[in-house]
This record gives structure tokens, sequence and C-alpha cells, in this order.
């Protein structure tokens, strides 16, 4: 007997300690991560980098604030597409779909999570860019929009089930429709988790790159409206990164250490809601 309780808290140190070490690895690879864009990035992070044009080849200054702007306009297109749609998708698998239907919806949504970002690029240079016959700022927010739709499907869904099936049907015998009910009663439950599921989704599409390529493109100037060229932060990374001159190599990083600051900022923001959403529901 004192054999298998020794063998057990044995055991049990042991898999606390890997499981800790694996944590602290995890969060050491991050930190490194931040650290070496930083540090091969430090003098172009300033005010001007985020605000001003990017300079000429041998040109000392300039930065990146086209690029800044263009991210944040495609993720408004992005949001504006894909949020609404991916949102009445999930409403409806949870509370509507049926078997067969429900099946089929969630797996094409669990395919369409899984087609590589750059086949959503070529499938809308197809069906936005060529038709136009030019690059765009809303084809670029277009790819974006459709690659949130099934994130935003299955994070809706999974969020709107954890809600206690009693408080509609709570609503119900109070005379309320069923669409009303979950309109009013489920929906604002799941809200802070609906909304958890959104900006980590935003996160997830912030950096990509390979749908820009055929979309967007890329505008080393200020893009006007919405039907021209945009630069974006991946897309200058990108081009920054593989070019052979030191001064832009060195801004690629910078660039991306602000890119992956502000995913870092969405991640720990949606994370701080989902905390809050769980205490409430504890009290």
């Amino acid at each position: 007997m004192q054999y298998r309780n020794a063998r057990r808290k044995l055991v049990n140190v042991l898999m606390l300690s890997a499981t800790g070490i694996c944590a602290l690895v995890t969060v050491a690879i991050l930190i490194a991560i931040l650290a070496y864009l930083a540090w091969n990035g430090w003098h172009y992070l300033t005010w001007t980098f985020l605000t001003q044009l990017p300079a000429p080849v041998g040109q000392a200054g300039g930065g990146m604030g086209n690029a800044v702007v263009g991210t944040g306009k495609l993720l408004l297109i992005a949001a504006l597409t894909g949020i609404p749609v991916g949102l009445i998708g999930g409403v409806y698998l949870a509370e509507f779909g049926g078997k067969a239907v429900g099946f089929a919806v969630r797996y094409a949504a669990d395919l369409l999570n899984g087609v590589p970002s750059i086949v959503m690029g070529i499938f809308i240079y197809t069906v936005v860019v060529l038709p136009m016959g030019h690059f765009s700022t809303l084809a670029g927010g277009l790819a974006l929009g459709v690659m949130l739709i099934p994130i935003v499907v299955r994070s809706t869904e999974d969020f709107m089930r954890a809600v206690p099936s009693t408080l509609l049907e709570g609503a119900l015998a109070l005379g309320v429709s069923r669409w009303k009910g979950v309109a009013t009663v489920i929906l604002p439950a799941a809200a802070r988790g609906v909304a958890t599921g959104i900006l980590l989704s935003l996160a997830r599409v912030a950096g990509e790159t390979a749908p820009l390529l055929f979309t967007s493109f890329n505008n080393q100037y200020w893009s006007q409206g919405w039907m021209q060229p945009i630069a974006s932060l991946p897309m200058m990374i990108y081009l920054y990164a593989i070019s052979p001159y030191k001064n832009w190599q060195q801004e690629a990083w910078a660039a991306g250490f602000i890119l992956l600051a502000l995913v870092l900022l969405v991640n720990i923001g949606a994370h701080i809601i989902l905390s809050r959403r769980q205490s409430v529901q504890r009290g």
C-alpha cells in the first residue's frame, strides 16, 4: 500500500513538473519572439514609423503608416462582411439546425476553415478582381471576410450551446416565440463569449498575407477610398523582409513586432472579456 502511494505521488510530481515545464517553454517562446522582433527593429519603433509613408531606398526615416491604416480598413471590411454571416449561421446551428442540415453546415464550415488561405485569395481574385479589372481594398477585405465566416460560425455555436436551455424554456413558457427568445435571451447571455470568438477570429486573419497577394496587392502611398490597391502590414513585412536592403529588413522586423503586439493585445482583451463572463456566471 505504501509503495502504491509513493508511486502515485512520484507520478503526480513528474506530471506536474512536465506540464509546468511545457507551459514555461510556451511562454518563453512567445517572449523570445517578441524580444527578437523588438531587438532587430527597435530603431524604427517610433511614432513616425506608425504615421509616415515609406521612404525611398537609401533615405533615412519613413514608416508604414499606410500599411497600418490599410490593415485597419481591410479588417473593417472583413468584419462587416464575415461577422454577420458567421453570427447568423452560428445562431441557426445552435438553436434551429436539424440533425441533417446541421451536420451539413458544420461539415462545410469545418472544410472551409481548413481551406488554405491562398486558395481563398485565388477565389476572390477570380470572382472580384478579374471582373473589376484591378486590385482593391474591397477585394482584400472580402477575402479576409470569407476566412472569418467558419471561425465565427463555430465559436458562436459553441458559446450559445453553453447557455443553459432552461433560460429559453422559461421564455417559451411565458409565450415568447422561439426566434424572439433566442434573440432576447440566449444571444445576450452568450454575448461575451460570442464577442470573444469574433475578436479571436479577427486576430486570426489579421496576419494573413497569401490572400492579399491576389486581392489588395500593395500600395506605397495612401490609398483613397475602397477601390484601389492598398498596403497592409503582412504584405509590407513580406516585401521588406525579402529585399536586399538592410534598413528595409529592419523595418520588416519592426512591422512584425507591431503586428504581433496588436494580435497579442486583441487576444488578451478577448480572454479578459471571457473571464468576466465566467466570473459573472459563477457569481
